[in-house]
């Protein structure tokens, strides 16, 4: 669960301190205290994208921090992920997260105190909490979005089959497309070949090799200053060697008599002795120099053949590079670049066919998954509207149902064959009507919170946060909706913005946003409320009148039947 969220410097929020607890949160306030923000808050601190018209001019920017406590295989899953990104819990177990938003819009992450993109907060929020307020409701209306929650409601399993349908109608579609672009554009295609061929057959004729154009370079210019070279290795070799001719002194001769003259003294001072064998293996290392500039001289052949036989290599090499690439290495790349585009410009009528046999093979699976994906929906449909229904009875709609119609779409997709509709039969007899045709706000508040419940109960995050979902309910069905998310709370952490102190009456720990406008800037703080303090707020929320002792009375009464449906 979220133990701790700290926010400095975010709207009115100056620096707030949030200790939440397990079970249900509520949090409250005067209408623009800064409620908001505590949702925007943990919007940015599970990656969610910053806005810098929300940061404080000062300090200038604003900062969320949070520390998280996780068990079981979620806290593994995360856990893994933070662990490959090169960060670690805390000694407790226990795992700090941290966003930072300037007033310039640039934005930070930290886990664990290590640097991390803000990518991997929303992958660490995508497996710890799940925030529902307005927008949800109206994400709900679009059948995309229901044919997605009945997907996920489905199962791991359905997960699994919608997968592969995924994967299958893709290659479905790249081969048909493929095929359709080669009989389409055939003689464009042939064109383009004929140019590659051409270029082929003349690479190929030359058959360049690679880095021959440096060897070849490399071998004109020693061919070319032949004498030159010759002149300046004889000269080289004479200075350490000796020509043989005379008795001039040379390297190897003048190394030598150093070499036994130190030896001479040696015994006399061990430094001299260390030092010739400095000169001994200098003498070594003349020794290798003098042998390779007698090979070389030896291996130095003025021949103007071989020199004519370069010069035309590298004019055809040239003329290669000079419509191909920059080098030969350049025209090589080219060639394994034409010789696999010719592959793709093929409209031989045997590719043709094998390309459209290919293409029945996959729509044939593509249909035969899609009814298999069109089977699953079916079933989980029918589980589906039977537990939400339930739940709806619950939240003060007992004559309501909610049906989920599985119907054919107009073509398919990667998601099926099918479009999906959630409908609301208000009560008996009357219509199954879609959701933003047959629910009004309070009723589609109720809705989203059943929806939420059955999510809840197959699994999801430990942590479900609600903003503001009960508007447009009053009444009983205030009372209920606080129920439900009490009941919701024993099995998950529950965080609630809420306006209804029906709602509020239920919650296990809760907090207050109170707005201060004694300064010269408006700031909001959030503190703990218990006891009379709460029964207090209850009181505001319930008349606006948090001193009057009937206002009170009636706040002490529904918290105290709150407290016996928490513990029934």
């Amino acid at each position: 669960m979220l133990e701790e969220l700290r926010i400095t410097g975010l709207g009115v929020i100056d620096d707030s301190t949030l200790p939440l607890a397990g079970g249900m949160n509520v949090i409250t306030g005067e209408t623009g205290a800064g409620k908001t923000m505590v949702v925007t808050g943990l919007g940015l601190l599970f990656g969610g994208r910053a806005d810098a018209g929300r940061v404080r001019a000062d300090p200038g920017r604003a900062v969320v921090e949070g520390r998280l406590r996780l068990a079981g295989a979620v806290a593994t899953t995360v856990h893994t992920r933070v662990s490959d990104a090169g960060a670690e819990p805390d000694d407790d177990g226990s795992l700090l997260l941290s966003r930072t938003v300037t007033a310039e819009g640039r934005s930070r992450a930290h886990v664990g105190g290590r640097s991390m993109p803000v990518a991997t907060l929303g992958e660490i929020g995508e497996q710890v909490v799940a925030v529902h307020g307005q927008s949800d409701q109206l994400r709900l209306l679009r059948p995309a979005e229901q044919r997605a929650a009945l997907d996920r409601f489905a199962g791991p399993e359905h997960e699994k089959l919608l997968g592969e349908m995924r994967e299958t109608y893709t290659r479905w579609r790249a081969v048909a497309d493929d095929l359709a672009d080669r009989r389409r554009n055939a003689r464009e295609r042939n064109q383009e070949a004929d140019l590659l061929r051409l270029g082929l057959d003349e690479i190929t004729r030359v058959d360049p090799q690679p880095g021959e154009d440096d060897d070849l370079k490399a071998e004109a210019q020693r061919l070319e200053h032949a004498e030159g070279l010759r002149v300046a290795a004889i000269a080289a070799y004479q200075a350490v060697a000796g020509d043989g001719a005379d008795e001039a002194p040379n390297a190897t001769g003048l190394l030598g008599a150093a070499k036994r003259s130190l030896e001479g003294q040696s015994s006399v001072d061990a430094k001299l002795g260390d030092l010739a064998l400095r000169l001994d293996e200098a003498a070594t290392l003349i020794g290798d120099v003098t042998a390779e500039l007698s090979s070389y001289v030896d291996s130095l052949d003025a021949d103007p053949a071989r020199l004519q036989t370069i010069y035309e290599r590298r004019a055809e090499l040239r003329a290669l590079t000079r419509k191909y690439a920059d080098d030969v290495g350049g025209v090589i790349a080219w060639a394994d670049r034409a010789r696999g585009r010719l592959g793709e410009l093929d409209t031989s009528d045997d590719l043709l066919d094998e390309l459209d046999r290919e293409r029945q093979r996959l729509e044939d699976e593509v249909t035969a998954l899609a009814t298999r994906v069109t089977a699953a929906r079916k079933e989980a449909a029918g589980r589906f509207s039977e537990q939400v229904s339930v739940e709806l009875a619950g939240l003060a709609m007992p004559h309501s149902r909610v049906e989920v119609a599985v119907v054919p779409a107009t073509a398919t997709s990667a998601e099926g064959a099918d479009d999906v509709e959630l409908r609301l039969l208000a009560h008996p007899g009357a219509p199954a009507l879609p959701l933003q045709k047959g629910a009004s706000g309070g009723e589609l508040s109720r809705v989203m919170l059943a929806i939420e419940v059955v999510f809840a109960g197959a699994g999801g995050p430990p942590t479900l946060v609600f903003d503001e979902v009960d508007a447009g309910v009053g009444g009983r069905a205030a009372v209920e909706i606080g129920r439900c998310l009490a009941r919701l709370a024993r099995t998950h952490q529950v965080l609630v913005v809420t306006h209804l102190p029906q709602v509020a009456a239920f919650a296990d720990r809760h907090l207050v946003v109170a707005k201060d406008t004694g300064g010269a800037v408006t700031t909001s703080g959030v503190r703990v409320v218990e006891d009379t303090e709460r029964a207090r707020e209850l009181a505001r929320m319930l008349a606006g009148l948090p001193d009057s002792d009937l206002g009170i009375a009636h706040a002490e009464e529904l918290l105290a039947v709150a407290a016996r449906e928490r513990r029934a």
